[in-house]
């Protein structure tokens, strides 16, 4: 054990009492032991920590912090001193914002390209995913600051979640499923990992010995704590001797009081017990060494920073005619809202309050190009201000006054969001009808495809380049028009 002395000073109470959430995001302090609460934020593309009323789903206003691209987004780098770069700046804003753990990377394997989550996770490639994990969780610990690798294992679906069975044979496991997490665990040995919701072969994650004590601690070496997802906890007992440390969020004392019962029982040996709380004594040691020093961050050197790994991981897909890079000197028809609300991050516990959004229409026209804009589409079901006909009509006026038009469609929030799947790959189909007419009066057309994840395009002959800038964060708006107009070199691939 590394922190024998505290462990001893502990009565039998006060050790189950750590081995649960003291509230939602929070560990529970024993300040007599000299032990204080740490906070746990979710954090895959940016801290959300919340100010109030704390809540797991995304449902209530985080404080302000830097939204950078999404893990889908960045992995198209093949970066992995980018994807540490991430990591280093959500490291310093934790810090500052009293944040110990973020609650990532999201590490699944996208094995259906319909799961809601796929913008949360890197890769459908175990290589690629680990690679960009280990470069994460390396930048962001080399702040000081805790990393919580998720969703130990094979959670690859939102539909039932909780409940769910993926039933997958052992060789398969080892080489896809678990092999990203075995790269990240033996290049950056992440502080915390959290298990998975559902089931893997009928046995819930949480309460999985062969994955959380036999894989992941004997044969990949883990040396740091295991939490549960939040709410992920079914029988406390059985997960703590599967080895799974902290149940999170707070039980109210009801967990606790079926580890003390059971350790009175001879269920669980006092040996085995101390070596649990150890594992949650030492992250909150040694988090207390950062927190103390309460440094700041640099809002702007962030956002740029955000900006430049944005740019590096956009995809071009297609540029007949070398239509791009555009002129600085062209008038250009902007078309669809999402050039002034860029779609830039996913929806639900990853949900970022960004300090800054950048536009691609604001920074075009910050930058001098002659710019004429059209809605284009409603981005709401609910949104009743014009009809689908007046939105294209005025769209297809501002195409035949411009030199080229840059159509900005792709996935609102309602197509794709932690908590439900995909039913179908499509785009909206306003969007595509908007292209359609769009190509009625000119050929000169640039589509800037907004979402997290992939879609069909029998669209695509309909437009002569085609930039992919999946969820691109806060700056995303000014790294489209970067490509756009020449100023850097879209260098992401698929």
């Amino acid at each position: 054990m590394k922190h024998t002395d505290i462990i001893n000073s502990l009565d039998l109470e006060q050790k189950c009492a750590l081995l649960s959430g003291g509230t939602v995001f929070t560990t529970r302090a024993l300040p007599g032991k000299g032990i204080p609460a740490i906070t746990l934020s979710d954090g895959p593309n940016g801290v959300r920590k919340q100010a109030g009323a704390a809540d797991h789903l995304g449902l209530n206003p985080s404080v302000p912090a830097t939204c950078f691209p999404t893990s889908a987004t960045v992995a198209n780098s093949w970066d992995p001193e980018l994807g540490e770069a991430v990591g280093a700046a959500m490291g310093e804003e934790a810090a500052a914002q009293g944040v110990s753990v973020l609650l990532g990377p999201g590490l699944n394997i996208k094995r259906s390209p319909l799961c809601g989550r796929n913008f949360e996770y890197f890769s459908e490639d175990p290589y690629l995913a680990g690679k960009m994990s280990a470069a994460f969780i390396n930048g962001v610990q080399s702040k000081g600051i805790g990393t919580s690798l998720k969703h130990y294992a094979v959670n690859s679906q939102e539909t039932r979640r909780m409940t769910v069975s993926a039933v997958v044979d052992e060789r398969t496991l080892r080489e896809i499923y678990l092999t990203a997490y075995e790269i990240a665990v033996k290049e950056s040995q992440p502080w915390t990992i959290m298990c998975m919701y559902n089931r893997l072969n009928g046995v819930y994650g949480a309460e999985n010995k062969w994955l959380l004590t036999d894989v992941l601690r004997h044969d990949f070496g883990f040396e740091g704590m295991i939490v549960t997802d939040w709410g992920a906890e079914n029988d406390r007992v059985l997960g703590l001797l599967a080895g799974q440390n902290l149940e999170m969020p707070t039980s109210n004392g009801d967990g606790n009081r079926k580890i003390y019962d059971a350790v009175k029982r001879g269920e669980i040996s006092e040996d085995f017990l101390d070596e649990m709380v150890d594992g949650v004594v030492d992250v909150i040691m040694r988090a207390k060494e950062v927190l103390a020093d309460g440094k700041g961050y640099n809002a702007g050197e962030h956002h740029a920073a955000a900006r430049k790994i944005a740019r590096e991981s956009m995809v071009l897909l297609k540029n007949d005619d070398n239509i791009l890079p555009l002129s600085k000197k062209a008038k250009v028809a902007v078309i669809g809202q999402m050039a002034k609300k860029p779609r830039h991050q996913g929806a639900g516990s990853s949900l970022v309050n960004s300090i800054k959004i950048d536009s691609a229409y604001n920074t075009m026209f910050e930058e001098g190009i002659d710019v004429i804009y059209a809605d284009g589409y409603a981005m709401t079901k609910k949104e009743k201000k014009n009809s689908p006909e007046t939105y294209i009509a005025d769209a297809v006026e501002a195409a035949k006054k411009a030199d080229v038009a840059v159509l900005f469609i792709g996935l609102t929030d309602e197509f794709e969001s932690e908590g439900f799947d995909r039913t179908h790959l499509r785009i909206p189909p306003e969007h595509v009808a908007l292209l359609s007419a769009i190509r009625g009066v000119t050929e000169n057309i640039v589509v800037v495809l907004a979402g997290g994840a992939v879609v069909e395009m029998p669209w695509i002959g309909e437009t002569k380049a085609l930039l992919n800038s999946y969820l691109g964060g806060e700056a995303s708006g000014s790294a489209v028009t970067d490509i756009l107009f020449g100023d850097v070199n879209p260098s992401g691939k698929l």
